[in-house]
């Protein structure tokens, strides 16, 4: 059987985070699998431990959980503590919600609610900046579930803003990358937190059950393509400028 120099090479796994026993990786894991990318899951919450170098890997994705970057928790620590790891090693890095603002407190900055104590739990627009612009098209609306926002960390540059918490998206150096909202939700995964989540629906400035499951018919396709360019982006390095 003759060589085919198409054929793809077997990639580097990318290395998943995710912070309850129940957290899936959701499209963000489908979408890495279908590029070609082995899933290496681990819970640091669970006690299970981060690798101490990311060179047998092809990256990081940190997603979101209930918890806050300003936890006191030992897991929480150490695991912003860890992304020492993938900016010294210049690996890839996506942060999602959680995993974002764990970003943007190892470098330095803040995560705080607004002053009034809106949440963002729904659909809410966003605006690419020019940097963002510069990068890729993005969706006018987009899926969020967080009581927090985070500052813009010393040196990184702002791709997303938004009405309530302007710092949506942001890029860090040319590897570190970190998003305020969720576009990795499946249907059923949608579901399931429209039911647990449903007693956070009486906070300022969220939006009730019925509105996030309409949201999705009519917002959820544009997101879904943005979230597969994205990681295109990310770990493929398409159409990357410096």
């Amino acid at each position: 059987m003759l060589h085919d120099p198409t054929r793809s090479r077997v990639k580097q796994p990318i290395l998943i985070v995710l912070h309850q026993e129940r957290s899936s990786p959701g499209r963000v894991g489908q979408m890495l699998e279908e590029k070609g990318y082995p899933l290496d899951i681990r819970r640091p919450v669970l006690g299970e431990a981060l690798p101490s170098t990311l060179v047998n890997h092809a990256g990081a994705v940190v997603f979101g959980g209930p918890m806050s970057a300003n936890d006191p928790d030992d897991f929480v620590k150490r695991e912003i503590d860890w992304l020492d790891i993938p900016l010294k090693e210049n690996k890839p890095y996506l942060g999602i919600c959680l995993g974002a603002q764990m970003l943007v407190r190892h470098l330095g900055g803040k995560v705080e609610a607004d002053r009034e104590q809106r949440t963002e739990i729904g659909w809410y627009q966003i605006r690419p900046t020019e940097h963002g612009r510069l990068l890729m098209h993005w969706p006018q609306m987009v899926y969020h579930f967080h009581r927090e926002g985070f500052s813009l960390p010393q040196g990184a540059k702002l791709l997303a803003e938004g009405d309530v918490y302007p710092n949506q998206a942001f890029r860090y150096g040319t590897n570190a990358w970190g998003v305020q909202f969720h576009a990795e939700l499946t249907r059923a995964m949608m579901h399931r937190w429209v039911v647990h989540g449903a007693h956070r629906f009486v906070l300022p400035n969220a939006q009730q059950g019925r509105d996030h499951l309409d949201g999705r018919m009519i917002f959820d396709a544009p997101l879904k393509a943005w979230l597969s360019n994205f990681l295109d982006l990310i770990f493929e390095k398409s159409h990357l400028p410096a």
